[in-house]
């Protein structure tokens, strides 16, 4: 374990990232932080030396290694002799038999009994994946020793920071995808990310499935399983919450008692949470009476605007073709820009939304979400395109928007249609270029100033002093033709 403690900087038990946590279990359909984040420097992603790689650990050896780019390397922990979990990956097991499927993995109750319950019902190796999109990783050590304990074959661990937020959240920002009015698609772009590294992990290791732990009532399942069979339509998926016996917390800890699993310690949330570099969301508990305010100590990534600075701050953000580039003049990677501007708005209390929406599976379910800096980069974006984007163009572009919206948040990435509308985004998008300065204060923002290269704002027309290219008595024309569909109505009428 020594040569583990160069990387002790992250933790396994901030790694949520698919169905709930069982330390929520009443609250389905996303995914539960484990424990409470004392700051937002604890919860957001650091830059860390993992950035861009992935790993995969051994305990046999007590190794890690090491691959660049999307080179997944794999070892093997302990063999299974060593841990006592029914099941044999030589036999058929009770429901069928699969040879290696990989699991969604974060170390809480229910992805540690699922690990045992895949080898007891289908007979195979399960490899746990765990995918760092900027939710906050602390220590390896710990997360290792739970899979180990649960009887996986092995662990592998990719950041996928960069990615998720160039290919996922970038896209999606210069879309201007905002679902149902308010919300900003946070775990919507995660599920994407995650699922294809899994498929990626399936065939790097051998695999000839893939399991995650949503339940069968949220939005999560139907986003893994679309990109599962959109990327490899031949692998078999495993959903447990939808086949097995196990109601809530307590079945969980009875079966792995049952099955010599140690049972994670840890404080049960009394809200089921979903984070990543882009926001974190908040469900359960007194959240599911729509009637009720938010206590003030929920809030982890934002101040409450009534306990911010009294002195408003200024950020200039500057944007390439409807991309973010830079913040206050320094260009940064598209990770480190987010990760920036969540510290700078989360001080501000930038960024919280209460709303109700429409699940895909059809029922209402309320939450609250916390986006600091997706909320400033909304903002600066919007503001640029009102000075590069035509009437026509900008009403064509929100019209899209709302349908680029729903898809993403139906699981449907890499669907053909979605493709072809981002595809125009881009287009539309080549001359939104420029800066925007806002000023963030007590979690209002206020745009201050904006400018483009490419602008179509012209002070020389717009000015109310007379001018060579503008002649106000062309109106009159203007307003007897734009007018005579009504003038013709009401000759009708009278």
């Amino acid at each position: 374990m020594a040569q583990l403690k160069s990387i002790s900087a992250f933790s396994s038990s901030n790694l949520a990232f698919h169905g709930p946590k069982r330390e929520s279990f009443p609250y389905h359909g996303k995914v539960c932080c484990p424990g409470k984040l004392s700051s937002f420097q604890e919860f957001g992603a650091r830059k860390s030396e993992l950035q861009g790689n992935a790993f995969a650990v051994s305990s046999g050896n007590g190794s890690v290694t090491r691959a660049h780019g999307k080179q997944v390397i794999r070892a093997v922990l302990p063999s299974y002799s060593e841990t006592e979990v029914s099941g044999s990956t030589k036999e058929r097991g009770l429901r069928g038999k699969l040879n290696k499927v990989v699991l969604a993995y974060s170390g809480g109750l229910d992805t540690s009994v699922i690990v045992p319950w895949l080898r007891e019902n289908y007979g195979c190796d399960v490899v746990c994946f765990t995918a760092d999109v900027g939710q906050g990783l602390k220590e390896l050590e710990g997360l290792e020793k739970k899979a180990k304990a649960s009887g996986a074959s092995q662990l592998v661990v990719k950041d996928l920071k960069e990615e998720f937020v160039k290919d996922y959240i970038f896209p999606c920002l210069r879309a201007g995808a905002i679902y149902e009015r308010k919300y900003l698609l946070g775990t919507s772009m995660a599920r994407p990310v995650i699922a294809k590294a899994m498929v990626d992990v399936a065939k790097e290791v051998g695999a000839d499935a893939v399991a995650h732990g949503c339940t069968g009532k949220g939005n999560d399942q139907v986003r893994f399983e679309l990109t599962f069979f959109a990327l490899n339509p031949k692998l078999n998926v495993v959903a447990p919450w939808r086949e097995w016996d196990i109601t809530g917390r307590e079945d969980a800890i009875e079966y792995a008692k049952k099955h010599n699993v140690p049972v994670p310690v840890t404080k049960k949330s009394i809200y089921s949470r979903d984070g990543n570099l882009w926001h974190l969301s908040h469900e359960g508990d007194i959240l599911e009476d729509p009637e009720n305010e938010p206590k003030k100590d929920m809030f982890m990534l934002t101040v409450d605007p009534e306990d911010a600075p009294n002195e408003p701050e200024y950020v200039d953000i500057g944007i390439i073709s409807g991309i973010p580039v830079s913040v206050n003049g320094k260009n940064l990677s598209p990770a480190s820009l987010l990760d920036h501007l969540n510290q700078i708005g989360g001080r501000h209390g930038i960024g919280r939304v209460d709303m109700v929406e429409n699940r895909l599976v059809g029922m209402k379910s309320r939450g609250v979400y916390e986006t600091p800096g997706g909320t400033i980069l909304f903002a600066a974006a919007r503001e640029l395109e009102s000075l590069t984007l035509d009437r026509e163009t900008m009403q064509v572009k929100d019209s899209l928007a709302l349908k680029y919206a729903e898809l993403v948040y139906a699981g449907r990435w890499f669907d053909p249609l979605r493709e072809s509308m981002d595809s125009f985004m881009e287009e539309i998008s080549k001359t939104t270029t420029g800066s925007v300065t806002l000023k963030l204060y007590k979690g209002s923002i206020t745009v201050t100033s904006r400018k483009s290269p490419y602008s179509l704002y012209r002070q020389d027309i717009s000015s109310f002093e007379s001018g060579d290219i503008y002649d106000q008595a062309d109106a009159a024309g203007f307003i007897r033709l734009y007018g005579l569909p009504i003038r013709v109505r009401a000759m009708l009428d009278s």
